[in-house]
């Protein structure tokens, strides 16, 4: 990631020993100077100087020779060339050699800001490896020590201090060409809660993911983080939280500074696509920017998407017609508010009616089973989803609500470990001959049961997918394959289609066409494995197919601003988005010399099998 100064990084990188003059005020005299001592810039020996707006010249060992003097980085590697294949040799054997997973997620930052193709090869080489070491679960406890660990800019900060003059903190960011940033106040982090701005690892977290899943250029994202105080009061005390030590501002002052962020955002890189990720409350800020920008939301959007496309694919496994499933939700935060609203709209196009649609779903939160008549306030986003037909009756905890429901979908946000427990997994056996079971609370330590726990208690008979990742089960001699309803199935996918068609806004259509992508993507070995979802390791080619169906979603409703690609058959629109994807293994280190703006993932380049130039 790029360093966070108003210097260049050509500025960093020469030694200076200039002396600097400071003239005092003319109370004291007209023309006295003082004379400072020389005060040497930052200076690294190791590195060659850098041109701004473009990578680093990193001396990578895989480099010819010829390459490595033409980037002046002759001499500062060993004179071998090294085979990529040998470079991710060491890399692993240096990771196994890490005993922590925060060991390793060190290890692995380091590597991505010192040589960012080496890791990023590393990435796609062993993906189902290092994606849970960079993102979750481990990025959640990357996030807890966050201002312990800290070792070197990461990601842009702008605080509530910089209100006034936002635009001019984030004209600090050396790279010119942003397309699409991530952006947290830190206040909700995954299951942990408010973090403030340790939050920033899931920013930069989640943009690794979209350049390793989708293949945007590192260069052109953004990993942003909000200081607008925290009230988590261990970081408060903590003298080494390198946040504000301040309460968090109010609700209003906070759309106050995101409506300045947006425009600068917008005014800094026109069109930018920006993810809003771990707010505690998402929803002002998604209602008010997403006819304005072109935006969403991940907690709401994307996860109630790829839990969509899962449970497609989990409803046609148990033959059962939709009018007649009936899903329980264990935790009725915005996210499993949005999950349920995606399989509304789904239940919808299938023929239900709205209400017909929103009456399968039931929801739990710590006070029990939501109605009109509990008696207490309900937040705005509980109510669409409040019953009315509990006939004056309350039930207070998930076992009650399970009897009463007698559901065949059971769904955990809740990030309350162990809830689904032997007695509820067993009723939910015992009343469905393939019960849905999706604990989707993050990190794997809040899920409310683990895959053994779901296929043990309900005799193999689950459908089962889980936020984070679980191992095999061994049941009855067969080895039995946990599904994982990861985000990274379709958020990388939403934001690589919005860039490419130059989207004006990201709307539910989109969002949509993008979980109905992901039921689709998934193969026949894949099915008969009994998964509900694709093989990770083949996770670029899912995203190619949820970018093409985000595109095509939004030309349909008239939002993209690229219109060439309009008359592209899908065979040449994937062709398209392939050859706009960032690949680690063909960066020679020559295109550290060109021009910046031949790097966008939307810049103009002849589409394969179509005889025009985009």
């Amino acid at each position: 990631m790029g360093r966070i100064s108003s210097l260049s990084s050509r500025q960093l990188l020469r030694p200076s020993w200039k002396s600097t003059t400071l003239h005092t005020s003319h109370r004291f005299s007209s023309a006295l100077a003082v004379k400072m001592a020389p005060i040497p810039e930052p200076f690294n020996p190791g590195l060659p100087q850098n041109t701004p707006g473009l990578p680093p010249k990193v001396p990578d060992t895989s480099y010819p020779i010829e390459v490595r003097k033409k980037l002046g980085i002759y001499g500062l590697t060993p004179p071998n060339v090294e085979s990529h294949a040998l470079q991710s040799q060491r890399c692993m054997k240096q990771l196994a050699s890490k005993t922590t997973p925060i060991e390793k997620y060190i290890y692995l930052s380091n590597l991505r800001n010192t040589n960012t193709h080496l890791f990023y090869r590393l990435v796609l080489e062993n993906f189902t490896t290092i994606a849970p070491l960079i993102y979750t679960p481990v990025v959640g406890e990357a996030c807890l020590k966050w201002s312990e660990i800290y070792q070197r800019p990461e990601g842009l900060y702008v605080s509530y201090k910089d209100r006034g003059s936002i635009i001019d903190v984030l004209r600090n960011w050396p790279q010119p060409n942003v397309e699409i940033t991530v952006v947290t106040d830190g206040s909700r982090i995954l299951g942990l809660g408010d973090l403030g701005v340790n939050g920033m690892g899931i920013p930069v977290g989640k943009l690794a993911l979209y350049t390793g899943c989708a293949g945007i250029r590192p260069e052109a994202t953004l990993p942003l983080t909000l200081d607008l105080g925290t009230n988590n009061e261990l970081l408060l005390k903590d003298p080494l939280y390198m946040g504000a030590k301040m309460r968090k501002v109010s609700e209003k002052e906070e759309i106050e500074f995101l409506d300045e962020l947006m425009v600068a955002l917008n005014t800094v890189w026109p069109g930018i696509v920006v993810q809003f990720e771990d707010f505690k409350n998402p929803f002002p800020a998604l209602e008010k920017y997403q006819h304005q920008y072109t935006c969403f939301n991940d907690d709401i959007q994307g996860t109630g998407a790829v839990i969509l496309g899962g449970i497609i694919n989990a409803l046609k496994s148990t033959g059962r017609p939709i009018r007649d499933h009936r899903a329980v939700f264990m935790g009725a935060g915005s996210a499993g508010v949005g999950v349920a609203k995606q399989i509304v709209e789904y239940f919808i196009k299938e023929g239900l009616t709205e209400d017909e649609a929103r009456r399968c779903f039931w929801f739990v939160d710590t006070k029990g089973l939501i109605t009109n008549d509990r008696g207490d306030k309900l937040a705005q986003h509980k109510i669409y989803f409040s019953r009315d037909d509990n006939k004056e009756q309350q039930f207070k905890s998930l076992p009650d609500v399970v009897e009463y429901v007698k559901p065949t979908i059971l769904m955990g946000l809740s990030t309350m470990r162990g809830i689904f427990d032997k007695s509820i997994l067993q009723k939910m056996a015992k009343l469905n001959e393939r019960p849905i079971i999706f604990p989707l609370s993050n990190p794997s330590n809040n899920a409310e049961c683990t895959f053994e726990e779901a296929m043990k208690h309900t005799d193999g008979k689950a459908i089962f997918a889980s936020g984070s990742p679980f191992p095999p089960y061994l049941h009855n001699d067969q080895v039995m394959q946990p599904s994982q309803g990861n985000n990274m199935y379709v958020f990388p996918g939403i934001g690589l289609g919005a860039i490419l068609c130059k989207a004006i806004h990201i709307t539910q259509e989109m969002i949509y066409a993008s979980a109905v992508a992901l039921s689709t993507a998934i193969n026949t070995n894949e099915i008969n494995a009994g998964r509900l979802y694709p093989e990770l390791d083949r996770i670029r080619e899912v995203s190619v197919i949820v970018a093409r169906e985000v595109i095509r979603e939004a030309q349909r409703q008239g939002v993209d601003r690229q219109k060439p690609i309009r008359n592209l058959s899908d065979f040449q629109l994937d062709a398209f988005i392939r050859s706009r994807m960032y690949d680690p293994t063909k960066e020679s280190g020559l295109e550290e010399t060109d021009t910046p703006k031949f790097r966008s993932s939307s810049s103009k380049l002849r589409v394969p099998g179509s005889p025009s130039k985009l």
